[in-house]
């Protein structure tokens, strides 16, 4: 079994040991047991409150590299035309603290059949998909301090 305590960011120039396919739920977590694609078990104890990222990579307590990718999960894909109705959604689902993956006049959040019906009153026009859901990290998510 891995031990996982060290998060290595986007670069790394070792060989990759194994790679985790991991959902956005399951990259939101700091504590998290899990099986690399060659089948070992891997245990994550990392800070809590910075999920890790698509094409992170990780550094096992034994010194083994561990790359970090997006599992296909199902996913609300909902677009329109113009910006006041995209920046309208937007806020209604920010408001609603929903985790959005932003795009040009296009975002894309877990499915929720109540917060589908609002987006379609509004004028969106959605679709169903399986794709890696990378959802926005938040405005305090670097660690850095609040200004009054």
């Amino acid at each position: 079994m891995l031990e996982v305590y060290e998060r290595l960011g986007d670069h790394c120039h070792e060989t990759v040991y194994t790679t985790v396919v991991l959902s956005q739920e399951q990259r939101d977590r700091g504590r998290l047991k899990l099986t690399g694609e060659n089948g070992e078990e891997i245990r994550l104890f990392l800070e809590r409150g910075k999920p890790l990222l698509v094409g992170e990579y990780l550094k096992s307590s034994c010194g083994k590299f561990i790359k970090v990718e997006g599992a296909v999960e199902p996913v609300t894909h909902a677009e329109c035309d113009d910006w006041q109705t995209f920046a309208r959604a937007c806020y209604h689902l920010g408001n609603r603290h929903v985790k959005l993956q932003v795009g040009e006049r296009w975002l894309r959040m877990q499915p929720d059949h109540v917060l589908e019906e609002m987006l379609e009153l509004l004028g969106l026009t959605l679709t169903h998909l399986e794709d890696v859901f990378v959802p926005e990290s938040g405005a305090y998510s670097h660690g850095g301090h609040h200004h009054h």
